[in-house]
């Protein structure tokens, strides 16, 4: 074509070019991905009115961070080994996307127990134990398949998967048996879309420490429906005295498991994101495809900090016990101060923890007819108090509300107290019941003084 004929060819692409780019506009769209994303404690904190009382300074029992009040510092060897590897120059490069193999092989040694011992072939680097969780999600579960996931429980795991299309059902917990999991209900959730059972042990929101008999007894029900089990243990060893922790791989020779793990919380240094994926491959189940599964998610983000990579081996090696030891008496201090200044609080239900790092506490909403729920509970204590705890919302368990117990300890006494304070100025008694009488019934009861809370031991 040439001459007129290309010119008036030409002005008529044109013309069409024009036309179909003037339809457009810059209204640029979200992904699926994007848009089925969301955080439910994000989700219920930001539609809560919170204006805290001027009064009083704001004491925040909300934030899962141990290091956010500066008590709970990780030891000076875990602060030496990440100079080390930095000044050493070696680590400042890419890694192989799952984590070099020394940093691996330094890991397997420290996660081997008896009955789930591992290699570094086993192991994948992450950045942090909340990329591990969406990698071993993402690597078993389809959109339109299903996770079943703890009520209450850890918010994220079903950020993590409704956000591809990934179904959670609840298993609930039982508050009168130490959070233990309702075995027959978990059993009944199970269905042939159910990809795999998340078990989080020692918990988040409930300080809970399963038993060998209890875990032993969830491994059944894996193991009669062929569901593997993704165990989130970033509070391994983590338990208060007389408790004892269990790593579930440990129990079986028959279930895979994928457990998540790292340094965020036993280490105290969640921002510095180093997590991992242990690879508990029963049966080869999980070798011809999640291996390989694992290795090409984990290509996406190019693996975890080189730099933590190199301070690994100090790290797991040569951190002293007494570090661990300190830690937890600290926050165990904490649990026992909260639970018997709480217990005696009229409405109120406070559930000793067996570990962790939180507390889980009881509202009688009954008590508090004001109150639609818990919500509104906990924005008036922000109010009233300036003391925010997280709704039970939160965690998918109303009438309760989560406390962190990495508070250091008078500003903790100070928030009980302020809630002892809104709870006796709210508390309604029962039909038939005065208001003196109704406290009384607590074993530890709480009198104000010019608005100084006393314990008065029975």
């Amino acid at each position: 074509m040439n001459g007129p004929m290309r010119a008036v060819s030409s002005r008529c692409f044109s013309f069409a070019s024009v036309t179909m780019k003037s339809r457009r506009s810059w209204s640029v769209t979200a992904s699926d991905l994007a848009r089925n994303t969301f955080n439910p404690i994000r989700t219920v904190v930001e539609s809560m009115k919170l204006t805290p009382n001027p009064e009083k300074p704001m004491i925040a029992l909300s934030i899962g961070d141990p290091t956010i009040f500066g008590n709970l510092c990780p030891s000076e060897e875990i602060v030496e080994a990440v100079v080390e590897s930095v000044r050493s120059m070696k680590y400042n490069g890419y890694a192989p996307s799952t984590g070099y193999e020394e940093s691996r092989k330094v890991v397997a040694s420290y996660v081997s127990v008896p009955g789930a011992a591992v290699e570094a072939k086993d192991i994948i680097l992450c950045s942090g134990c909340s990329c591990a969780l969406d990698l071993c999600i993402s690597v078993l579960a389809n959109p339109g398949q299903n996770i079943l996931v703890p009520r209450p429980g850890f918010p994220l795991y079903r950020t993590l998967a409704e956000g591809l299309g990934i179904r959670t059902k609840f298993y609930d917990l039982k508050p009168e048996n130490g959070w233990e999991v309702d075995l027959e209900q978990l059993e009944a959730q199970i269905d042939d879309q159910t990809a795999a059972i998340v078990l989080n042990n020692p918990s988040n929101p409930c300080g809970s420490v399963y038993s060998r008999e209890h875990l032993s007894a969830i491994l059944q029900i894996a193991a009669r429906n062929f569901v593997p089990i993704i165990a989130d243990e970033i509070y391994d060893y983590f338990v208060f005295p007389g408790h004892e922790f269990h790593p579930v791989a440990s129990l079986t020779n028959e279930v895979p498991i994928l457990t998540c793990g790292g340094l965020t919380k036993r280490y105290l240094i969640p921002g510095w994101r180093m997590g991992w994926i242990v690879v508990h491959d029963r049966n080869e189940a999980l070798s011809q495809e999640v291996r390989k599964g694992l290795q090409s998610l984990s290509q996406r983000i190019i693996g975890s900090s080189t730099v933590l990579q190199g301070a690994l081996s100090r790290i797991l090696t040569q951190t002293p016990p007494e570090f661990f030891q300190s830690t937890i008496a600290q926050v165990y201090d904490n649990a026992q101060l909260a639970h018997q200044l709480l217990s005696g609080l009229p409405g109120m239900k406070p559930i000793m923890p067996s570990g962790a790092m939180y507390m889980m506490v009881g509202v009688d909403m009954t008590n508090f007819p004001e109150f639609e729920n818990d919500l509104q509970f906990v924005e008036r204590m922000v109010t009233e108090q300036s003391v925010f705890c997280l709704p039970g919302r939160c965690f998918d368990y109303p009438n309760y509300f989560r406390i962190v117990l990495t508070v250091p300890e008078l500003q903790l006494r100070e928030a009980c107290h302020r809630i002892g304070q809104f709870c006796t100025s709210h508390f309604v008694a029962p039909i038939n019941l005065g208001k003196e009488e109704a406290m009384s019934n607590n074993h530890i009861h709480h009198e104000l003084h010019n608005g100084i809370v006393t314990i008065i031991e029975p």
